[in-house]
Order: C-alpha cells, then sequence, then structure tokens
C-alpha cells in the first residue's frame, strides 16, 4: 500500500515560515536546463511576481510550486513544510490559467463551487460560499450564466472566485491577463492588487510584461536562461539593476561605458540642453514622438548612443521632429547611474 504524503495540516510548521521555500530547484527536459538552481522565498501575503521573457524558466518555477512539474533536484516548502512529492491537490495552492479552464457546460456558480464540491463541502455551504467570492470579485449577478456569455475580463474573474474559495494560502498565476486587450489589462492589474490586499492571500504572480510586474508587486524576480538574475522591490531592480539583462529587460536602459567601467542609466533620468550647456556633447541622431513623450537618440562625441525621454509639456509634434541633426549636450546625477558587472559574472 503507498504511504499517502503528510499535508499541511499534519505537520507543526514553524510560526515565521515563508509561505514558499524554494531551495536548489533543477528542472530539465532531455538536454534543456528549464530551472537551474533557483533558491527564493517568499513571505506570507506577499503579492510576489516572476519577471522574464519566454524560455526564462519561470513558468516551470510556477508549475514546481504547484507540484504540476517534480524538480530533478531540491526541495519545495509551503509554510515550512516539504511538498516535495506531495500531490498538486494535496496541496494549500491554487492556480489561476492564462486561458480561465472554465467549464463550458457549467454555470458561472456551478464553476466557482467545483472544488468545494470535490471537498465534499454540503451543497447550501458551497452555495453561499461561491456567492460570495462572486460579490468578492464584483460578479454579483452572473451565476446563473454560462462562460461562454461572459465578456473576457468576467471569464479571467470567475476564475479567479473559483480559485479563491477554497482560500488557498497560496494564488498562483500564470500570465492570468495575457488574453485581455490593453485597456482591460490595466484595470485588472489595479483589480488584482486589490483584490490581494483584501484576502490577505499570497500571490505568486508569472508575467513577462514589465509594466505589470512593476505594478502589482510588492516584489519580484527577474529570470534568464532559468536563473533568477535579480530580487527586490519593483522601484529597487527599476532604479539599480545589478546586470546587464535586468537593466534591458526591466523598462528601458542606457549601458554607457567609461574608462573600462559599465554603468546604465534610465532616459528619463538625462536632461537635454542646447550645445551651449552643460553635459556630453553629442548629436540628435533619431526622434521618436509618442504622445505624452519623445524619445531621443544622441551619438555622442565620446562614443556610444544614449536614448533620453522628454516629457512633452509644450512641445509640439513638429518641434520634437525638427530636433534631428541638431548638436546638444547631455547632463545626469551620479546617484542616477548604477554600475553593474558583465553578462556572466
Amino acid at each position: 500500500m503507498a504511504t499517502q504524503a503528510p499535508s499541511r495540516d499534519d505537520v507543526a510548521a514553524p510560526a515565521t515560515a515563508p509561505a514558499v521555500r524554494l531551495s536548489g530547484i533543477r528542472r530539465a527536459y532531455g538536454d534543456v536546463l528549464a530551472v537551474d538552481g533557483v533558491d527564493l522565498d517568499i513571505a506570507t501575503g506577499e503579492f510576489f511576481t516572476m519577471l522574464g521573457p519566454s524560455g526564462s524558466g519561470k513558468t516551470t518555477t510556477l508549475r514546481v510550486i504547484a507540484g504540476f512539474e517534480r524538480p530533478d533536484h531540491g526541495h519545495v516548502e509551503l509554510s515550512g513544510v516539504d511538498v516535495t512529492r506531495v500531490a498538486p491537490s494535496e496541496r494549500d495552492v491554487n492556480t489561476v490559467f492564462q486561458d480561465y479552464a472554465l467549464f463550458p457546460h457549467m454555470t458561472v456558480l456551478e464553476n466557482v463551487e467545483y472544488g468545494l464540491r470535490v471537498r465534499g463541502i454540503a451543497k447550501q455551504a458551497r452555495r453561499a460560499k461561491a456567492s460570495e467570492v462572486l460579490d468578492r470579485v464584483r460578479l454579483p449577478h452572473v451565476g446563473a450564466r454560462r462562460p461562454a456569455q461572459l465578456s473576457g475580463g468576467q471569464r479571467q474573474r470567475v476564475a479567479l472566485a473559483r480559485a479563491i474559495a477554497n482560500s488557498p494560502s497560496v494564488l498562483l498565476l500564470d500570465e492570468p491577463l495575457g488574453a485581455l486587450d490593453l485597456k482591460l489589462r490595466q484595470e485588472m492589474q489595479i483589480f488584482l492588487k486589490q483584490l490581494q490586499r483584501e484576502l490577505g492571500i499570497t500571490f505568486v504572480y508569472v508575467t513577462h510584461d514589465q509594466e505589470e510586474a512593476l505594478t502589482m508587486s510588492d516584489r519580484l524576480a527577474v529570470f534568464n536562461n532559468g536563473r533568477i538574475e535579480q530580487i527586490g522591490s519593483p522601484a529597487d531592480v527599476y532604479e539599480h539593476p545589478e546586470t546587464e539583462f535586468v537593466a534591458g529587460f526591466v523598462g528601458v536602459s542606457n549601458v554607457l561605458e567609461r574608462n573600462g567601467r559599465r554603468f546604465t542609466i534610465r532616459p528619463e533620468k538625462i536632461a537635454m540642453s542646447g550645445e551651449d550647456g552643460a553635459g556630453e556633447p553629442g548629436v540628435v541622431s533619431d526622434v521618436v514622438y509618442v504622445g505624452m513623450v519623445t524619445r531621443y537618440a544622441v551619438d555622442l562625441d565620446a562614443g556610444g548612443t544614449l536614448v533620453v525621454v522628454q516629457q512633452n509639456l509644450e512641445t509640439s509634434s513638429q518641434q520634437a521632429l525638427e530636433a534631428r541633426g541638431r548638436r546638444v549636450r547631455l547632463s545626469w546625477r551620479p546617484e542616477h547611474t548604477y554600475e553593474i558587472g558583465k553578462e556572466g559574472e
């Protein structure tokens, strides 16, 4: 007879243990190393984002936490309990996917009740709980509809309602807003953060969208080639990137090399003045007018090109475009530069 793996309730866990702890996680598919020695602690009640390009290892890491993937090496702990070999259904987590994964033949209320029904919750109790969470996700009047009768944003909120109905300690979200248009995605970002604060549940969010990560996260981890390049608050990661990859992937950044040292500086931190001003001389080689701001590419006399972003407070599109070919000077405050190491160091 197979031995049942201990559930989270069977083992006393330290009160101060993180909601999620990954230790030395490695996962390979044949010759492809998807996750390469990831160590990570996520605090209880934290909105934590795993950010990176496609193939960086973030989704595989999320699936390891959920139990859908078993690591080749390393351990997964939830609230201090080792669940590395515990089945997904026995872990105190739920997952929300990009494609919603709703049952089309069920009503919205039946979809939200589903997990409670699997757990054997009585019909009246699960109906009351499902109605409560639909209220919480601002969908109090759609319980009798089928998923096909809802908009994309409504279906995503139903998927969220189903995931939180079981009151999991950790909610895993795998690119949940990827199928929505820009305006709705921005609205859902605000909604998700508000919901997380109301619930107090630990959210672990996967995305390749830098704006989403910066907007919603308490902390984020930047993934690249199966490894974590940097962990920190959105402000820390944006303003103080530790590697050239992070500087280039999280927002837009300039990399400047002087005297054998490499520095990064964000375009909005650079001041551009006429050629009689102070700073490094150069020539505006390109201008891109994008409404609220204009991006200027400036070829420096000393070598290299810097991108400068300026708000169009009193500048028309014609005035901005006329700057092409003009000699200018660029200056910035020393505290707005950050030294970075070379890739691989």
